[in-house]
């Protein structure tokens, strides 16, 4: 589970990575954001096929909104999930009748997908949708601060990102062109 190379490497290198999809610092920090957002809300199984959706209309990277789906993870999905069920009860301004601690996650989410491959509607419906729906309204306000959370401070690291690479290949292809070549040597 720990990175070989260490958190602060692999961060890193994962910047690199992400940096360097050909693009516009709007385009790769846009999809990234996007995939990052969509990481907030309770739609386990769409969140690559939503992540893309939205990075199309904002015009972000397909790539990068694919990669910031990563976001939401087996280590932060608990948190993801308890936060947005309580900030939908509160938004709705309605008592939550079970306490999010009491509420598997984990078990609700499989019992869903099972249920649509039976078209179960009832435990979709009468079940799952009083814990879905607070879901689904907390996530909202939260995958739109978590958008710009992602997206400020990542456009203008990309830019510097891109425009350092851009220097040092024109400096690296001025030095290969003001060496001595054989026919100069002579």
């Amino acid at each position: 589970m720990w990175p070989s190379a260490g958190w602060r490497r692999s961060t890193s290198y994962l910047f690199h990575r992400i940096a360097r999809i050909p693009g516009t610092p709007h385009y790769i920090a846009a999809g990234l954001a996007c995939g990052a957002a969509i990481s907030f809300t309770p739609f386990i199984g769409l969140h690559f096929v939503l992540s893309f959706l939205l990075a199309w209309i904002v015009r972000g990277s397909l790539v990068a909104a694919a990669l910031g789906t990563a976001v939401g993870n087996p280590w932060t999905f608990p948190f993801i999930w308890i936060w947005i069920y309580e900030l939908g009860h509160w938004m709705l301004n309605v008592r939550s009748p079970i306490p999010a601690e009491a509420v598997n996650f984990v078990h609700l989410f499989a019992r869903i997908t099972g249920s649509l491959l039976r078209m179960d509607m009832h435990y979709l419906f009468d079940i799952a949708g009083p814990v879905l729906w607070p879901m689904f309204i907390g996530s909202i306000p939260t995958a739109i601060v978590v958008w710009f959370v992602f997206y400020l401070p990542l456009k203008p690291a990309v830019a510097a990102y891109q425009h350092r690479r851009r220097f040092r290949r024109m400096k690296k292809a001025q030095e290969e062109s003001d060496a001595p070549t054989p026919e100069t040597r002579r």
